[in-house]
């Protein structure tokens, strides 16, 4: 395969230099592109049909951190169709890329985390001038759910690195770091395989999810490496009302022999469940330090059938909590309604979680507790089945135990046990170590 260097479109590594034309142009479509060793400071990219980027060793894309060079794209923002920050690197309605190499993108994340932290907790509406534009293009933007990235004032970060509406990708290799907001984000998306990705974030960055695989068709995740301030590994599909009226689920996604360290989960399915998430495999990884290992998270409002679901092989080391089933999940709703402990009526954006089978499992030097799960009392979680796992508390656990996950509405509890409410198991050669009981059990269970 040969390759034009992106110094021959005119790229720069020089401080100062804006080098997103010349970007533009290398990769507008079927060129081989590599990048050599050198930081290259620009702005917003976008990647075309039948392209190779290559980025060699100590070779930097480095994003300027500044809001007014984002302009406006129609995208997926927090599980909702609507125009947000156009995304550092975009691959849009393409077919055949691949990213790949020993290089590094670099989001520069430090700025938009401070405005992030700032405007979620002093400002309540759109005030700049960009925030401003979002909230003329969205209109409705007010009722629209959010999983707690600051929907309210329209700070509509962008994304480091975004598939959209594309197929036949492949990122092999690179290094993602400093990520504005959620990291690596594929949507709409049908045969991705991310392959030898290392993805860094501080733990303190906020939204900054490792991978979120958004209402894609056959991905394949091997061989990662993903530290970050959110969640590691998300699988999602759209949230609430747009969610359902779009209607295109996540089938099909295979993860294996990652490592995933510090965040807020290691495995995670949700929160924005509503096109439905289905067929999906977590094998052979470990999750270390990880706020929790396995986590499924959703609630009332959010939709979607979540469904034939098996993690095996994972060992899960110095969490907070190993299992979170967690349908009565808090992040980004204000309506009291959705944490209720009464039967409510069934309809369409009533989640489901059933078919999730968990084996061969094991974890120690648990901080809180050794699980939750938690479902509805009119959706109760249906045929879970956990096998052939262990799970241990530390010694001296340092977390309170309403820490294993980030929930609203359920009762105080004073057992470190796994907690189970409105499920229906089977569990089955499980040893549970550092409680009196194995399980707390409250209303609504079936446990065999």
């Amino acid at each position: 395969m040969e390759f034009e260097s992106i110094l021959s479109y005119g790229a720069r590594a020089e401080a100062g230099f804006n080098n997103q034309k010349a970007f533009n142009e290398a990769l507008s479509g079927g060129k081989n592109i590599t990048v050599p060793e050198g930081v290259y400071e620009l702005g917003p990219i976008e990647i075309r049909s039948n392209t190779v980027l290559q980025l060699e060793k100590g070779a930097v894309l480095s994003f300027i951190a500044d809001e007014t060079v984002y302009e406006p794209c129609y995208t997926r923002w927090e599980g909702v169709n609507c125009y947000a920050m156009h995304p550092c690197l975009l691959i849009a309605d393409a077919d055949n890329v691949t990213v790949c190499g020993e290089g590094t993108v670099d989001g520069n994340g430090a700025w938009w985390w401070e405005a992030a932290n700032r405007k979620r907790y002093g400002q309540k509406a759109p005030e700049s001038e960009i925030e401003l534009r979002f909230a003329a293009l969205n209109p409705g933007y007010e009722t629209q759910p959010g999983g707690g990235g600051g929907r309210q004032c329209q700070f509509l970060r962008p994304a480091l690195f975004q598939t959209l509406n594309s197929k036949n990708i492949a990122v092999r290799g690179i290094r993602l770091i400093n990520s504005p907001f959620w990291t690596l984000h594929p949507v709409y998306t049908d045969h991705i395989t991310i392959d030898g990705v290392s993805i860094k974030n501080p733990y303190d960055s906020p939204n900054t999810d490792g991978i979120d695989i958004d209402s894609c068709t056959n991905v394949i995740i091997e061989n990662c490496t993903v530290d970050v301030g959110d969640d590691g590994i998300a699988i999602k599909s759209g949230s609430g009302e747009d969610g359902i009226r779009t209607a295109r689920a996540t089938d099909g996604v295979i993860v294996r022999n990652c490592r995933v360290y510090s965040a807020h989960g290691g495995i995670v399915i949700g929160s924005e469940t509503a096109g439905g998430i289905r067929n999906i495999k977590a094998e052979d990884s470990e999750f270390i330090g990880t706020d929790r290992g396995i986590r499924i998270k959703t609630r009332r409002g959010r939709g979607g059938d979540i469904e034939n679901l098996s993690f095996k092989g994972l060992e899960i080391t110095g969490n907070i909590c190993p299992i979170a089933i967690n349908m009565y999940y808090r992040c980004g709703c204000d309506d009291k309604s959705c944490f209720s402990l009464e039967k409510l009526p069934v309809t369409p954006s009533t989640p489901s979680i059933r078919n999730v089978d968990i084996s061969g499992c094991h974890a120690k030097e648990s901080k809180a507790t050794n699980g939750f799960i938690v479902g509805l009392p009119e959706m109760p979680i249906a045929n879970l089945r956990i096998s052939d796992c262990s799970f241990s508390l530390s010694a001296n656990p340092s977390e309170a135990i309403d820490k294993s996950e980030m929930y609203e509405g359920l009762p105080e509890i004073s057992s470190r046990a796994v907690r189970l409410r409105n499920v229906e198991a089977e569990i089955k050669n499980v040893s549970f170590t550092g409680t009196d009981d194995a399980f707390l059990i409250e209303d609504g269970c079936l446990i065999r």
